[in-house]
C-alpha cells in the first residue's frame, strides 16, 4: 500500500517522464521504469505494466494528434512496418523476460541486470548523438529488413521494460536518416504499437499483475498531460535544442540506472 505522498511522487514521475518522453521522443518508460524501481515499493512486474500503459496513453495521444493533423513528420511507410516488428519482438523481450525471473529465485538479481543492460544501451545511444554527422547514416527500404530491424528493437526494448527509449531514435537516425525531431515523432508511434501489442500480450497470456486501480489512473493522467505539454515544447523547441534536451535526459537516465543497480546489488 502506497502512502500519500508515494503516490503524489508516482504521479509526478508519470507527468516529468511523459513530457520529457514526448520532447525527446523516448516514451518515457525509460524513466519512469529505473525511477519507480528507485522507490523499492512495488515489485518490478508491477512496475513495468504500470509503466507500459503510462507510456501507451502518451504516445497514443501524440500520435492521434500528429494524424490528425495531418500526419506531420510521420513516414508511415517506414514506421509501420518498423512497429508491426517491434510488436513481435516486444512480445518475444517479455517472454524472456518472464522466464529469467521464474528461473531465479532473486528478484532484486534480475532488477540489476535490467538496470546495467539499461546503462549499457544508454550508453551507446549517447555516444551515437555525439558521434553526430561522422557517422554514415542509411535509407533502408526493404520492408522485410525494416520488420527485422523492429523485431529486435522490440526484444532489447521490451526485456528492458522501456518501450522504446533512446534506442529508437538511435535506429531511426542511422537505419533510416531522420533527424532528431523527425525521429521523435516517429518514436512515438512504434512506441504506440508495441505497447499495444504488449497489453494484449498480457491480457491473453493472463498474467497482469496486482496493481492499484486509482494509482493506474493517476499515471494515465499523468501521461496523457505530461504528453500535451510535452508535444508543445517539441513543437517550440529547434532541432539542436531537442537534441541538448535528449542527451541530458539519457545522463540523467544512466546515473538513475546506476543507482538502481548499485541498491538492487
Amino acid at each position: 500500500m502506497l502512502s500519500g505522498w508515494q503516490t503524489f511522487a508516482f504521479f509526478m514521475v508519470s507527468f516529468l517522464a511523459s513530457t520529457i518522453g514526448a520532447i525527446a521522443g523516448i516514451g518515457g518508460g525509460v524513466i519512469i521504469k529505473p525511477a519507480m524501481d528507485a522507490f523499492h515499493v512495488l515489485n518490478v512486474n508491477t512496475i513495468s505494466f504500470l509503466s507500459g500503459l503510462t507510456v501507451l496513453s502518451m504516445s497514443g495521444y501524440n500520435v492521434v494528434r500528429s494524424l490528425c493533423s495531418g500526419g506531420g513528420q510521420l513516414r508511415l511507410a517506414t514506421v509501420l512496418p518498423l512497429g508491426i516488428g517491434a510488436s513481435l519482438g516486444g512480445v518475444g523481450g517479455k517472454r524472456l523476460f518472464e522466464l529469467l525471473l521464474d528461473a531465479s529465485s532473486n528478484a532484486d538479481l534480475v532488477s540489476a541486470i535490467q538496470s546495467g543492460c539499461l546503462i549499457a544501451v544508454t550508453a551507446l545511444a549517447l555516444l551515437y548523438t555525439w558521434a553526430g554527422e561522422t557517422v554514415k547514416t542509411y535509407r533502408v527500404r526493404n520492408k522485410a529488413a525494416v520488420v527485422l530491424i523492429g523485431t529486435l528493437l522490440g526484444v532489447v526494448s521490451s526485456f528492458l521494460g522501456i518501450g522504446g527509449g533512446p534506442v529508437n531514435l538511435m535506429v531511426l537516425s542511422y537505419f533510416f536518416s531522420m533527424g532528431i525531431k523527425e525521429a521523435a515523432q516517429n518514436s512515438l508511434m512504434v512506441i504506440m504499437l508495441s505497447q499495444i501489442a504488449s497489453l494484449f500480450t498480457t491480457i491473453l497470456t493472463d498474467s497482469v499483475p496486482a496493481f492499484s486501480t486509482p494509482l493506474l489512473i493517476l499515471l494515465i493522467i499523468g501521461g496523457i498531460g505530461g504528453g500535451i505539454w510535452g508535444r508543445i515544447i517539441n513543437r517550440k523547441l529547434e532541432a539542436r535544442r531537442v537534441r541538448s534536451f535528449y542527451r541530458l535526459t539519457v545522463v540523467a537516465i544512466i546515473l538513475i540506472c546506476a543507482y538502481n543497480m548499485v541498491t538492487y546489488l
